[in-house]
This record gives C-alpha cells, sequence and structure tokens, in this order.
C-alpha cells in the first residue's frame, strides 16, 4: 500500500468515531507522522467542540516535532472562523510543512480556500488521496450542502413473500418481521442519523416510539407526515423521549426542502410503503435498507418497488440484509 493511503485509511478509520455526533459538521478524521511514524491523531468532536486536526495536533506532547511530520486528513481542512478557528491557521501557526487531503471540501465556505491558505504559507500540499473513499465517509455533509437535502436512507423489512405489513391486525403495534439481532442494528442505524421519517398512516397502526432503545446512542429527531395536524397527541412520538417535528407536505421535494431548512442533514425513513414509494418515484433517495425475514403473510402490503444497485448483502442470524444504492 502506497504509504500516503496508508495514513489516509487511518484517518477514514478514525474519522467513524464521530458518526452520529458531529453533525452539521462532518466527521473527519487527522493523522500527524513523523519518520514513518503516527505521534498524533484526532476525530471531530461532537458538534461545537475541536475539529480533527485541532484534536490530533493537542495530541502531539511535544509540539517542536511538528515542524518536520506530516498531517493527513480526510477534508480539505477549514480555513473560515465557525463554532471554532480556522484550522488551516492552526496548522500553519504550529509549522507543519506537509499536508495530504483525502478529498476538497466544495462547501462554498471552503471549497478550495484551505488548500490556498496553507500553499501560500509555504506547505507542501497533496489532495486526492483516497479520494472515493473519503468523499463516501462524508455523503451527508456532501449530500446537504450540494443537493439541498439530507442525505436519505430508505428502510424497511419485508416478508419472504413481499409484503412489509398485515393487511389488518388486532393490536396498534408493529407487527415483526425480522430478529431482535437486525432489531438492534436499526436501532444503531437511527443514532447514526440526524432524523428518523414515518408516514401517518405507520404512526397510527403501529404507534412506534422511534427510538435507539436498544442500542446506546443519541435519538434521532422524529419527523411525522401529518397532512391534517390530526394525530392524537398521546401516541409514542409525540412523547418527551426526542424532539418531534410534524410536517404537513406530500411530496418527498417539499419534504426535503422542509428538512434542509430544518438543517436536517441526513434522514433515515422507515415508512410505510406509500411514505417509501412517494421518495422511490421522485428519485430522492441515495442509500435503501432492506430485510428480508423468514415470515410469510401470504397477503398484506406490498413492499415499495424499487430499482437500485445492490452493494452488499450479509445475512443476520436468518435475516438477510440487502443494501443498495440509488442509480
Amino acid at each position: 500500500m502506497k504509504i500516503h493511503e496508508k495514513y489516509i485509511k487511518r484517518c477514514i478509520e478514525i474519522a467513524k468515531n464521530g458518526l452520529g455526533t458531529t453533525r452539521p459538521n462532518p466527521m473527519v478524521g487527522a493523522v500527524i507522522v513523523k519518520d514513518n511514524k503516527i505521534i498524533g491523531e484526532g476525530f471531530t468532536s461532537p458538534y461545537g467542540g475541536s475539529h480533527a486536526e485541532v484534536n490530533a495536533i493537542n495530541s502531539v506532547a511535544d509540539k517542536n516535532l511538528l515542524k518536520e511530520a506530516t498531517i493527513y486528513v480526510t477534508l480539505e481542512p477549514c480555513s473560515h472562523y465557525g463554532k471554532t478557528p480556522p484550522c488551516s491557521d492552526l496548522i500553519i501557526h504550529h509549522n507543519i510543512p506537509n499536508v495530504v487531503i483525502g478529498c476538497i471540501d466544495d462547501n462554498e465556505k471552503v471549497a478550495g480556500k484551505g488548500i490556498k491558505k496553507l500553499m501560500e504559507a509555504g506547505c507542501n500540499v497533496s489532495v486526492g488521496v483516497l479520494e472515493v473513499e473519503c468523499k463516501s465517509l462524508h455523503k451527508r455533509f456532501f449530500t446537504f450542502h450540494n443537493k439541498k437535502r439530507p442525505y436519505i436512507i430508505l428502510k424497511w423489512a419485508q416478508t419472504t413473500d413481499g409484503f412489509i405489513a398485515p393487511k389488518t391486525k388486532n393490536e396498534q403495534k408493529p407487527v415483526w418481521i425480522t430478529n431482535t439481532f437486525s432489531r438492534q442494528l436499526v436501532h444503531k442505524w437511527r443514532a447514526e442519523e440526524q432524523a428518523i421519517l414515518v408516514g401517518y398512516n405507520t404512526v397510527l397502526a403501529d404507534n412506534p416510539s422511534l427510538t435507539t432503545r436498544d442500542y446506546f446512542g443519541q435519538n434521532p429527531v422524529r419527523i411525522v407526515i401529518d397532512n391534517n395536524n390530526s394525530l392524537p397527541k398521546d401516541l409514542n412520538i409525540f412523547n418527551a423521549e426526542a424532539e418531534t417535528i410534524s410536517l404537513q407536505e406530500n411530496t418527498a421535494k417539499a419534504i426535503c426542502n422542509e428538512l434542509f431548512n430544518a438543517n436536517i442533514n441526513s434522514v433515515i425513513i422507515e415508512g410505510g410503503s406509500k411514505t417509501l414509494q412517494t421518495f422511490i418515484n421522485e428519485g430522492l433517495w441515495d442509500e435503501a435498507r432492506v430485510f428480508k425475514g423468514a415470515v410469510v403473510f401470504n397477503e398484506g402490503i406490498e413492499a415499495p418497488k424499487f430499482a437500485g444497485k445492490l452493494i452488499s448483502t450479509e445475512t443476520i442470524a436468518g435475516d438477510i440484509l440487502e443494501i443498495y444504492q440509488n442509480k
């Protein structure tokens, strides 16, 4: 493996420690190397805290070593003041001579300005190391800023014969298709995304909580489509466990506009079938995560119809999980 790729790969690994906590900032990883030895590393702190470069520099005990080091970072160091000072200024202040960057930050506040500032200060800057992997790491951030909408993950579980729910049921709660291991994984996913969205009929039929109760992590913001604002306020979705936002929109585009204006940079859509199909039909989705459980309904509400690129398949204690990307 090329030496730069080795350390950018490490940056990507540690960056994921910030998943679900850094939003709306990207989860960045930074590694500092001298004489082919890592002397410091860091990842983005929860929002309002230090960026990855700051944490990496702070982790180096002897700051004199920085003058002969290389800092690797998954995303172009910022050049503007936000909650924290510019990271490019900090790199220059410590006279770090070499900077290796995974991908450019095309957010208009940065967009090459950090690289320009570093080069004008005399730093040797390399850009585009494991660029595809770094862009994938920052997919939520890039989607929000470039497409002016959240990164959208569709999720549902379907039976062996292709149904996501029975036609009728006796109780106001979910009819489980997957096992407890798959359900715990879904709660992990909820902790990783900023919001979770369901439709009116799902709330009435299942009375879901939409929390991370089976996994350690922050509850997502709950979004419910309630066109007439008529859902009873004693339902679980309106309890105090997490923030809930009601939207009165019918199209996926209008919903995306509302979420963008609310600074929601990622959302996992858990149904029902009508809501999922709306986003599919308008082409407004990025990933689909589809569970297939060892259950047969014979009849019921059919699973959404979609076309995507299958990128992975795994088995979870008998359940099958397929993950697709929007073509």
